[in-house]
Protein backbone atom coordinates (compact mmCIF):
# COMPACT_ATOMS: atom_id res chain seq x y z
CA UNK A 1 0.00 0.00 0.00
CA UNK A 2 1.23 3.34 -1.24
CA UNK A 3 0.88 6.25 1.25
CA UNK A 4 0.55 9.81 -0.16
CA UNK A 5 2.50 12.51 -0.13
CA UNK A 6 3.10 15.05 2.61
CA UNK A 7 2.64 17.37 -0.34
CA UNK A 8 -0.45 15.94 -1.68
CA UNK A 9 -2.69 13.22 -2.99
CA UNK A 10 -0.74 9.74 -4.66
CA UNK A 11 -2.21 8.08 -7.99
CA UNK A 12 -3.45 5.53 -5.37
CA UNK A 13 -5.70 7.78 -3.30
CA UNK A 14 -8.93 6.47 -5.09
CA UNK A 15 -8.14 3.12 -3.77
CA UNK A 16 -7.03 4.30 0.35
CA UNK A 17 -8.23 2.65 3.38
CA UNK A 18 -11.41 3.96 4.82
CA UNK A 19 -12.24 2.84 8.18
CA UNK A 20 -15.79 3.54 8.01
CA UNK A 21 -16.36 2.55 4.38
CA UNK A 22 -16.09 -1.06 3.31
CA UNK A 23 -16.92 -0.28 -0.41
CA UNK A 24 -16.08 3.26 -2.50
CA UNK A 25 -19.51 3.56 -3.66
CA UNK A 26 -20.90 3.39 -0.01
CA UNK A 27 -18.75 6.60 0.57
CA UNK A 28 -20.47 8.47 -2.76
CA UNK A 29 -23.97 7.48 -1.56
CA UNK A 30 -23.21 8.88 1.68
CA UNK A 31 -22.27 12.24 0.51
CA UNK A 32 -24.75 12.84 -1.23
CA UNK A 33 -27.93 11.27 1.26
CA UNK A 34 -30.57 13.55 2.57
CA UNK A 35 -32.20 12.98 5.93
CA UNK A 36 -34.01 9.81 5.28
CA UNK A 37 -38.22 10.52 5.65
CA UNK A 38 -38.77 8.50 8.63
CA UNK A 39 -36.28 10.18 11.33
CA UNK A 40 -38.95 12.64 12.06
CA UNK A 41 -41.26 10.02 13.56
CA UNK A 42 -38.62 8.02 14.82
CA UNK A 43 -37.35 10.54 16.36
CA UNK A 44 -33.82 9.77 15.29
CA UNK A 45 -33.77 13.47 14.06
CA UNK A 46 -33.13 14.17 17.72
CA UNK A 47 -31.04 11.11 18.11
CA UNK A 48 -28.74 12.58 15.61
CA UNK A 49 -28.74 16.49 16.59
CA UNK A 50 -27.83 15.03 19.89
CA UNK A 51 -24.75 13.04 18.39
CA UNK A 52 -22.99 15.72 16.39
CA UNK A 53 -23.40 18.62 18.55
CA UNK A 54 -19.89 18.70 20.01
CA UNK A 55 -18.55 17.86 16.19
CA UNK A 56 -20.41 20.14 14.12
CA UNK A 57 -17.14 20.97 12.31
CA UNK A 58 -16.98 17.44 10.75
CA UNK A 59 -20.37 17.32 8.71
CA UNK A 60 -21.44 13.85 10.59
CA UNK A 61 -24.78 14.00 9.38
CA UNK A 62 -24.23 12.82 6.34
CA UNK A 63 -22.80 9.44 7.48
CA UNK A 64 -25.60 8.64 9.60
CA UNK A 65 -27.98 9.63 6.19
CA UNK A 66 -26.86 6.62 4.45
CA UNK A 67 -27.48 3.20 5.76
CA UNK A 68 -25.60 -0.21 4.14
CA UNK A 69 -26.92 -2.77 1.98
CA UNK A 70 -24.38 -5.14 2.87
CA UNK A 71 -23.75 -7.83 5.33
CA UNK A 72 -20.01 -7.51 5.39
CA UNK A 73 -20.13 -3.54 5.32
CA UNK A 74 -21.89 -3.71 8.13
CA UNK A 75 -19.63 -6.38 10.12
CA UNK A 76 -16.91 -3.47 8.68
CA UNK A 77 -17.67 -1.33 10.98
CA UNK A 78 -18.76 -3.56 13.70
CA UNK A 79 -15.25 -4.74 14.28
CA UNK A 80 -13.88 -1.13 14.70
CA UNK A 81 -16.83 -0.48 17.23
CA UNK A 82 -14.83 -3.98 18.81
CA UNK A 83 -11.66 -2.59 18.44
CA UNK A 84 -11.74 0.88 20.28
CA UNK A 85 -11.85 -0.02 23.59
CA UNK A 86 -10.48 2.63 25.78
CA UNK A 87 -6.85 2.66 24.81
CA UNK A 88 -7.56 3.13 21.26
CA UNK A 89 -10.35 5.55 21.48
CA UNK A 90 -8.34 7.66 23.86
CA UNK A 91 -5.35 7.64 20.66
CA UNK A 92 -8.44 8.35 17.91
CA UNK A 93 -9.56 11.12 20.43
CA UNK A 94 -6.34 12.90 20.74
CA UNK A 95 -5.87 12.11 17.00
CA UNK A 96 -8.63 14.10 16.16
CA UNK A 97 -8.22 17.12 18.43
CA UNK A 98 -5.11 17.91 17.14
CA UNK A 99 -6.38 17.80 13.61
CA UNK A 100 -9.10 19.96 14.96
CA UNK A 101 -6.26 22.56 15.78
CA UNK A 102 -4.28 22.30 12.58
CA UNK A 103 -7.43 23.17 10.78
CA UNK A 104 -7.95 26.23 12.69
CA UNK A 105 -4.47 27.15 12.31
CA UNK A 106 -4.09 26.51 8.53
CA UNK A 107 -7.72 28.26 8.22
CA UNK A 108 -6.84 31.56 9.56
CA UNK A 109 -6.27 34.30 6.99
CA UNK A 110 -3.67 36.22 7.87
CA UNK A 111 -2.07 39.10 6.05
CA UNK A 112 1.70 39.78 7.23
CA UNK A 113 4.10 36.93 6.11
CA UNK A 114 5.72 35.92 9.53
CA UNK A 115 2.43 35.33 10.93
CA UNK A 116 1.34 33.30 8.17
CA UNK A 117 4.06 31.06 8.18
CA UNK A 118 4.44 30.59 11.82
CA UNK A 119 0.81 29.20 12.02
CA UNK A 120 1.75 26.93 9.08
CA UNK A 121 4.76 25.88 11.01
CA UNK A 122 2.34 25.59 14.03
CA UNK A 123 0.18 23.13 12.08
CA UNK A 124 2.78 21.45 10.54
CA UNK A 125 4.56 20.24 13.88
CA UNK A 126 0.88 19.45 15.30
CA UNK A 127 0.12 17.20 12.72
CA UNK A 128 3.71 15.24 13.10
CA UNK A 129 3.00 14.60 16.34
CA UNK A 130 -0.63 13.27 16.06
CA UNK A 131 0.17 11.42 12.89
CA UNK A 132 3.40 9.58 15.38
CA UNK A 133 1.41 9.12 18.33
CA UNK A 134 -1.36 7.98 16.49
CA UNK A 135 0.85 5.13 14.02
CA UNK A 136 2.65 4.31 17.49
CA UNK A 137 -0.43 3.53 19.28
CA UNK A 138 -2.13 1.32 16.21
CA UNK A 139 1.80 -0.58 16.37
CA UNK A 140 1.07 -1.35 20.13
CA UNK A 141 -2.98 -2.07 20.17
CA UNK A 142 -2.43 -4.96 17.20
CA UNK A 143 -6.18 -4.39 16.30
CA UNK A 144 -8.38 -7.13 14.93
CA UNK A 145 -10.63 -5.34 12.39
CA UNK A 146 -9.67 -5.17 9.18
CA UNK A 147 -10.29 -1.12 8.79
CA UNK A 148 -8.01 -0.30 11.50
CA UNK A 149 -5.01 -2.57 10.47
CA UNK A 150 -5.38 -1.40 6.80
CA UNK A 151 -4.64 1.84 8.44
CA UNK A 152 -2.08 1.03 10.65
CA UNK A 153 0.20 -0.72 7.51
CA UNK A 154 -0.78 2.76 6.28
CA UNK A 155 0.15 5.03 8.48
CA UNK A 156 3.18 2.71 9.24
CA UNK A 157 4.47 3.67 5.18
CA UNK A 158 3.52 6.82 5.09
CA UNK A 159 5.26 7.65 9.19
CA UNK A 160 8.60 5.93 7.01
CA UNK A 161 7.75 7.61 3.96
CA UNK A 162 10.87 10.20 2.19
CA UNK A 163 7.98 12.86 2.29
CA UNK A 164 6.71 12.45 5.54
CA UNK A 165 10.63 12.71 7.30
CA UNK A 166 11.27 15.61 5.42
CA UNK A 167 8.48 17.46 6.67
CA UNK A 168 9.01 16.16 10.07
CA UNK A 169 13.54 16.90 10.18
CA UNK A 170 12.60 20.36 8.19
CA UNK A 171 10.73 21.03 11.14
CA UNK A 172 12.68 19.85 13.61
CA UNK A 173 15.39 21.92 12.31
CA UNK A 174 12.99 25.68 12.16
CA UNK A 175 12.10 24.96 15.04
CA UNK A 176 15.37 25.22 16.48
CA UNK A 177 16.62 27.71 14.98
CA UNK A 178 13.62 29.89 15.75
CA UNK A 179 13.84 28.73 19.46
CA UNK A 180 17.58 30.05 19.26
CA UNK A 181 16.49 33.86 18.21
CA UNK A 182 17.49 36.10 21.19
CA UNK A 183 16.84 39.64 20.86
CA UNK A 184 16.04 42.57 23.95
CA UNK A 185 12.76 44.97 23.69
CA UNK A 186 13.20 48.26 24.89
CA UNK A 187 9.60 50.07 25.78
CA UNK A 188 9.63 53.60 26.60
CA UNK A 189 8.72 57.36 25.72
CA UNK A 190 6.29 55.50 23.37
CA UNK A 191 8.45 53.68 21.44
CA UNK A 192 9.71 50.03 20.81
CA UNK A 193 13.33 49.21 20.31
CA UNK A 194 14.25 46.02 19.54
CA UNK A 195 17.97 44.73 19.19
CA UNK A 196 20.14 41.85 19.83
CA UNK A 197 20.37 40.45 23.31
CA UNK A 198 22.40 42.28 24.79
CA UNK A 199 25.10 40.55 27.80
CA UNK A 200 24.17 41.16 31.21
CA UNK A 201 23.75 39.58 34.92
CA UNK A 202 21.06 37.18 35.01
CA UNK A 203 18.93 38.36 37.82
CA UNK A 204 16.40 35.34 38.15
CA UNK A 205 18.38 33.63 40.48
CA UNK A 206 18.64 36.43 43.24
CA UNK A 207 14.83 37.71 42.74
CA UNK A 208 13.47 34.47 43.33
CA UNK A 209 15.79 34.28 47.12
CA UNK A 210 14.52 37.96 47.33
CA UNK A 211 10.44 36.65 47.15
CA UNK A 212 10.95 33.10 48.03
CA UNK A 213 8.82 33.98 51.66
CA UNK A 214 6.26 34.73 49.99
CA UNK A 215 6.02 31.92 47.52
CA UNK A 216 2.77 29.75 47.69
CA UNK A 217 2.97 27.70 44.51
CA UNK A 218 6.20 26.32 42.26
CA UNK A 219 7.77 29.46 40.25
CA UNK A 220 6.12 29.00 36.86
CA UNK A 221 8.51 29.56 33.75
CA UNK A 222 6.60 32.55 31.28
CA UNK A 223 8.95 31.77 28.81
CA UNK A 224 7.13 30.43 25.54
CA UNK A 225 8.62 28.77 22.10
CA UNK A 226 8.15 31.15 19.22
CA UNK A 227 4.87 31.99 18.24
CA UNK A 228 2.64 35.01 16.73
CA UNK A 229 0.11 36.97 17.85
CA UNK A 230 -1.74 38.34 15.04
CA UNK A 231 -1.77 41.96 16.22
CA UNK A 232 -0.61 44.22 14.24
CA UNK A 233 1.73 45.80 16.63
CA UNK A 234 3.32 42.49 17.61
CA UNK A 235 3.78 41.78 13.51
CA UNK A 236 5.80 44.97 13.41
CA UNK A 237 8.01 44.08 15.87
CA UNK A 238 8.43 40.29 14.08
CA UNK A 239 9.38 42.24 11.09
CA UNK A 240 12.47 43.37 13.31
CA UNK A 241 13.60 40.30 14.25
CA UNK A 242 13.21 38.64 11.44
CA UNK A 243 16.31 41.50 10.05
CA UNK A 244 18.07 40.60 13.31
CA UNK A 245 17.92 36.71 12.58
CA UNK A 246 17.64 36.24 8.79
CA UNK A 247 18.95 32.64 8.88
CA UNK A 248 16.28 31.47 11.25
CA UNK A 249 13.49 33.23 9.13
CA UNK A 250 14.48 32.16 6.10
CA UNK A 251 14.39 28.57 7.21
CA UNK A 252 10.87 29.37 8.17
CA UNK A 253 10.15 30.81 4.36
CA UNK A 254 11.90 27.75 3.17
CA UNK A 255 9.52 25.49 5.15
CA UNK A 256 6.22 27.00 3.86
CA UNK A 257 7.55 27.05 0.41
CA UNK A 258 8.48 23.42 0.73
CA UNK A 259 5.66 21.72 2.63
CA UNK A 260 2.77 23.53 1.27
CA UNK A 261 0.19 21.52 1.56
CA UNK A 262 1.60 19.03 3.94
CA UNK A 263 -1.75 17.51 5.20
CA UNK A 264 -2.05 13.95 3.98
CA UNK A 265 -5.66 13.63 2.32
CA UNK A 266 -6.33 10.00 3.42
CA UNK A 267 -5.72 11.04 6.75
CA UNK A 268 -7.70 14.41 6.64
CA UNK A 269 -10.43 11.86 5.59
CA UNK A 270 -9.44 9.52 8.67
CA UNK A 271 -10.13 12.64 10.75
CA UNK A 272 -13.51 12.92 9.88
CA UNK A 273 -14.79 9.12 9.40
CA UNK A 274 -13.25 8.14 13.32
CA UNK A 275 -15.32 10.60 14.36
CA UNK A 276 -18.41 8.92 13.34
CA UNK A 277 -17.51 6.06 15.55
CA UNK A 278 -16.33 8.20 18.16
CA UNK A 279 -19.31 10.49 18.35
CA UNK A 280 -21.76 7.50 18.65
CA UNK A 281 -19.61 6.14 21.37
CA UNK A 282 -19.97 9.19 23.63
CA UNK A 283 -23.88 9.03 22.95
CA UNK A 284 -23.79 5.48 24.55
CA UNK A 285 -21.91 6.29 27.22
CA UNK A 286 -25.10 8.28 29.07
CA UNK A 287 -26.49 4.89 28.61
CA UNK A 288 -23.87 2.83 30.13
CA UNK A 289 -23.76 5.39 32.96
CA UNK A 290 -27.63 4.40 33.86
CA UNK A 291 -27.08 0.59 33.68
CA UNK A 292 -29.00 0.37 30.04
CA UNK A 293 -27.39 -1.94 27.56
CA UNK A 294 -26.44 -1.76 23.99
CA UNK A 295 -24.85 -4.82 22.02
CA UNK A 296 -23.62 -5.29 18.65
CA UNK A 297 -26.22 -6.99 16.51
CA UNK A 298 -26.20 -10.11 14.65
CA UNK A 299 -27.21 -9.27 11.22
CA UNK A 300 -28.48 -11.46 8.03
CA UNK A 301 -29.73 -10.02 4.68
CA UNK A 302 -31.50 -13.04 4.37
CA UNK A 303 -34.96 -13.74 6.34
CA UNK A 304 -37.16 -12.47 8.44
CA UNK A 305 -36.22 -13.67 11.71
CA UNK A 306 -36.14 -10.73 14.52
CA UNK A 307 -35.27 -11.22 18.23
CA UNK A 308 -33.62 -8.22 20.33
CA UNK A 309 -34.08 -8.27 24.47
CA UNK A 310 -34.13 -4.87 26.46
CA UNK A 311 -35.01 -2.53 23.56
CA UNK A 312 -35.60 0.81 24.37
CA UNK A 313 -36.27 4.38 22.60
CA UNK A 314 -32.97 5.96 22.29
CA UNK A 315 -34.38 9.04 22.14
CA UNK A 316 -36.89 9.05 25.07
CA UNK A 317 -33.87 7.32 26.90
CA UNK A 318 -31.86 10.47 26.53
CA UNK A 319 -34.12 12.36 27.73
CA UNK A 320 -35.24 10.56 30.61
CA UNK A 321 -31.60 10.15 31.30
CA UNK A 322 -30.82 13.45 31.80
CA UNK A 323 -33.82 13.71 34.02
CA UNK A 324 -32.64 10.68 35.99
CA UNK A 325 -35.97 9.06 35.81
CA UNK A 326 -36.75 5.50 34.90
CA UNK A 327 -36.04 3.88 31.78
CA UNK A 328 -38.84 0.61 30.58
CA UNK A 329 -37.18 -1.81 28.39
CA UNK A 330 -39.19 -4.47 26.08
CA UNK A 331 -38.32 -7.84 24.16
CA UNK A 332 -39.38 -7.71 20.39
CA UNK A 333 -39.29 -10.83 18.46
CA UNK A 334 -40.71 -12.55 14.84
CA UNK A 335 -40.23 -15.75 14.55
CA UNK A 336 -41.68 -18.53 11.50
CA UNK A 337 -44.17 -16.62 9.05
CA UNK A 338 -44.49 -13.90 11.58
CA UNK A 339 -44.25 -10.21 9.92
CA UNK A 340 -46.14 -7.97 11.77
CA UNK A 341 -46.50 -6.67 15.41
CA UNK A 342 -49.91 -5.65 16.20
CA UNK A 343 -49.77 -3.46 19.02
CA UNK A 344 -53.01 -2.35 21.20
CA UNK A 345 -54.07 -1.44 24.32
CA UNK A 346 -54.87 2.07 26.80
CA UNK A 347 -53.47 5.48 25.44
CA UNK A 348 -50.16 6.95 27.20
CA UNK A 349 -49.10 3.20 27.74
CA UNK A 350 -46.14 3.30 25.75
CA UNK A 351 -47.36 1.98 22.63
CA UNK A 352 -45.50 4.86 20.56
CA UNK A 353 -42.50 4.48 22.66
CA UNK A 354 -42.45 0.57 21.63
CA UNK A 355 -43.04 1.51 17.59
CA UNK A 356 -40.15 4.28 17.81
CA UNK A 357 -37.81 1.74 19.18
CA UNK A 358 -38.63 -0.89 17.00
CA UNK A 359 -37.91 1.12 13.89
CA UNK A 360 -34.70 2.95 15.44
CA UNK A 361 -33.42 -0.90 16.19
CA UNK A 362 -33.20 -1.73 12.49
CA UNK A 363 -32.27 1.61 11.40
CA UNK A 364 -29.23 1.94 13.90
CA UNK A 365 -28.13 -1.54 13.17
CA UNK A 366 -28.12 -1.08 8.91
CA UNK A 367 -25.78 1.93 10.16
CA UNK A 368 -22.85 -0.67 11.81
CA UNK A 369 -23.83 0.54 14.90
CA UNK A 370 -24.34 -0.69 18.25
CA UNK A 371 -27.93 -1.02 19.20
CA UNK A 372 -30.00 -0.15 22.15
CA UNK A 373 -30.57 -3.74 23.51
CA UNK A 374 -29.02 -6.35 25.50
CA UNK A 375 -29.08 -8.72 22.09
CA UNK A 376 -30.27 -8.90 18.77
CA UNK A 377 -30.55 -11.13 16.16
CA UNK A 378 -31.53 -8.42 13.17
CA UNK A 379 -32.64 -8.50 9.55
CA UNK A 380 -30.35 -5.90 7.66
CA UNK A 381 -33.53 -4.07 6.06
CA UNK A 382 -33.01 -1.78 2.59
CA UNK A 383 -35.43 0.93 4.08
CA UNK A 384 -37.11 1.58 7.13
CA UNK A 385 -40.54 2.94 6.64
CA UNK A 386 -42.81 5.42 8.82
CA UNK A 387 -46.14 6.45 8.69
CA UNK A 388 -47.20 8.14 12.09
CA UNK A 389 -50.45 9.68 12.62
CA UNK A 390 -50.62 13.76 12.22
CA UNK A 391 -52.95 16.41 13.49
CA UNK A 392 -55.03 18.19 10.55
CA UNK A 393 -54.11 21.73 9.68
CA UNK A 394 -56.57 23.95 8.41
CA UNK A 395 -53.74 25.44 5.69
CA UNK A 396 -53.64 22.03 4.04
CA UNK A 397 -55.42 21.18 0.60
CA UNK A 398 -56.42 17.56 1.50
CA UNK A 399 -57.87 15.77 4.11
CA UNK A 400 -55.73 13.83 7.04
CA UNK A 401 -57.51 10.73 5.68
CA UNK A 402 -56.66 11.43 1.90
CA UNK A 403 -52.73 12.50 2.63
CA UNK A 404 -52.44 9.30 4.83
CA UNK A 405 -53.65 7.35 1.93
CA UNK A 406 -51.32 9.27 -0.81
CA UNK A 407 -48.42 8.50 1.70
CA UNK A 408 -49.04 4.94 2.32
CA UNK A 409 -49.38 4.55 -1.84
CA UNK A 410 -45.81 6.19 -2.01
CA UNK A 411 -44.84 3.99 0.22
CA UNK A 412 -46.12 0.19 -1.15
CA UNK A 413 -44.75 1.22 -4.52
CA UNK A 414 -41.61 1.28 -3.39
CA UNK A 415 -40.90 -1.15 -0.34
CA UNK A 416 -39.82 -4.45 -0.96
CA UNK A 417 -39.09 -7.95 0.58
CA UNK A 418 -36.45 -6.30 3.21
CA UNK A 419 -38.21 -3.34 4.05
CA UNK A 420 -39.38 -2.55 7.28
CA UNK A 421 -42.58 -0.25 7.96
CA UNK A 422 -43.61 1.46 11.43
CA UNK A 423 -47.14 2.88 11.59
CA UNK A 424 -48.59 4.52 14.43
CA UNK A 425 -52.82 5.30 14.26
CA UNK A 426 -53.14 5.42 11.00
CA UNK A 427 -56.98 5.80 9.78
CA UNK A 428 -58.10 7.08 13.32
CA UNK A 429 -59.43 10.43 11.81
CA UNK A 430 -62.15 8.38 10.06
CA UNK A 431 -65.34 6.00 11.67
CA UNK A 432 -64.70 3.00 13.04
CA UNK A 433 -65.64 0.71 10.35
CA UNK A 434 -64.22 2.76 7.53
CA UNK A 435 -61.02 2.34 10.10
CA UNK A 436 -61.57 -1.31 9.48
CA UNK A 437 -61.86 -1.79 6.48
CA UNK A 438 -58.92 0.42 5.14
CA UNK A 439 -56.80 -1.26 7.81
CA UNK A 440 -57.50 -5.02 6.72
CA UNK A 441 -57.27 -3.71 2.52
CA UNK A 442 -53.88 -2.08 3.87
CA UNK A 443 -52.78 -5.28 5.74
CA UNK A 444 -52.95 -7.58 2.87
CA UNK A 445 -50.84 -4.95 0.88
CA UNK A 446 -48.53 -5.16 3.49
CA UNK A 447 -48.22 -9.08 3.42
CA UNK A 448 -48.33 -9.44 -0.45
CA UNK A 449 -45.07 -7.50 0.40
CA UNK A 450 -43.98 -9.67 2.69
CA UNK A 451 -42.98 -6.58 5.05
CA UNK A 452 -41.80 -6.77 8.73
CA UNK A 453 -43.06 -4.51 10.86
CA UNK A 454 -44.91 -2.82 13.62
CA UNK A 455 -48.50 -1.32 13.59
CA UNK A 456 -50.12 0.45 16.79
CA UNK A 457 -53.70 0.96 16.04
CA UNK A 458 -57.12 0.81 18.04
CA UNK A 459 -58.02 -1.52 15.76
CA UNK A 460 -58.28 -4.79 17.29
CA UNK A 461 -59.49 -6.83 14.81
CA UNK A 462 -55.59 -6.44 13.40
CA UNK A 463 -54.30 -8.44 15.75
CA UNK A 464 -55.92 -11.47 14.98
CA UNK A 465 -56.03 -11.76 11.33
CA UNK A 466 -53.69 -14.94 10.73
CA UNK A 467 -50.39 -16.35 11.79
CA UNK A 468 -48.34 -13.66 10.43
CA UNK A 469 -49.88 -11.23 12.70
CA UNK A 470 -49.14 -11.14 16.26
CA UNK A 471 -50.73 -9.81 19.18
CA UNK A 472 -48.95 -7.20 21.49
CA UNK A 473 -50.82 -5.21 24.22
CA UNK A 474 -49.47 -1.95 26.16
CA UNK A 475 -50.09 -3.55 30.36
CA UNK A 476 -51.55 -1.65 33.35
CA UNK A 477 -51.14 -2.04 36.65
CA UNK A 478 -53.60 -5.21 37.90
CA UNK A 479 -54.50 -3.86 40.75
CA UNK A 480 -54.91 -0.22 39.30
CA UNK A 481 -55.65 0.02 35.27
CA UNK A 482 -55.01 3.68 35.51
CA UNK A 483 -51.76 3.12 36.13
CA UNK A 484 -49.65 2.07 32.87
CA UNK A 485 -46.61 0.15 33.00
CA UNK A 486 -45.37 0.74 29.70
CA UNK A 487 -44.56 -2.77 29.49
CA UNK A 488 -45.77 -4.34 26.06
CA UNK A 489 -46.18 -7.97 26.24
CA UNK A 490 -47.44 -10.98 23.89
CA UNK A 491 -50.90 -11.46 24.36
CA UNK A 492 -54.55 -11.36 22.75
CA UNK A 493 -56.23 -7.90 21.94
CA UNK A 494 -58.59 -7.06 25.04
CA UNK A 495 -60.42 -4.10 23.25
CA UNK A 496 -62.68 -2.17 25.50
CA UNK A 497 -61.52 -4.06 28.82
CA UNK A 498 -59.20 -1.35 29.99
CA UNK A 499 -62.21 1.69 29.19
CA UNK A 500 -64.55 -0.63 31.43
CA UNK A 501 -62.02 -1.52 34.45
CA UNK A 502 -61.19 2.19 34.55
CA UNK A 503 -65.16 3.01 34.73
CA UNK A 504 -65.36 0.29 37.01
CA UNK A 505 -62.76 2.30 39.35
CA UNK A 506 -64.14 5.63 39.28
CA UNK A 507 -68.15 3.97 40.02
CA UNK A 508 -69.02 5.04 36.02
CA UNK A 509 -69.54 2.43 34.74
CA UNK A 510 -73.11 0.81 33.00
CA UNK A 511 -73.81 -1.05 36.23
CA UNK A 512 -73.11 1.72 38.45
CA UNK A 513 -74.66 4.65 36.64
CA UNK A 514 -78.06 2.70 35.83
CA UNK A 515 -78.38 1.51 39.80
CA UNK A 516 -77.85 5.06 40.68
CA UNK A 517 -79.99 6.47 37.66
CA UNK A 518 -82.72 3.96 39.13
CA UNK A 519 -82.53 5.00 42.24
Amino acid sequence: MTPTSAAGPSADAAAAPSILFLHPADRAAAEAASEPDCFSDLNLDQVMAAITASRQDADLRAFFHAPLDDVDAVRYRQEVFRDLRPEARAAFSAFCAAMRGVRGLLAERLDHRYQRESWFFEAAETYVRAVRALADALGRLEPESRALRRLRDYLADYVASDAFRSLADDGSAVRTALNAVRYNLRIGNGRVTVGQEAPGPDYTVEIEALFARFRRQPARDDRQAFSVDPDLSHARILDRIARLHPEAFGALDAFMARHRPFLDPILASLDREVQFYLAYLDFLDRFAERGLPTCEPRVSRDGHELQAREVYDVALASRLSAEGRPIVTNDVALTGPERILVVTGPNQGGKTTFARAFGQLLYLASLGCPVPAADAQLPLCDRVFTQFGREERLDEQRSRLEDELLRLRSILEVATSRSALVLNEVFSSTTLADAVSLSLDLLARIEALDLIGVWVTFVDELARVDDRTVSLVSNVRPDDPSIRTFKITRRAAEGRAYAASIAAKYGVSYERLRDRLSS
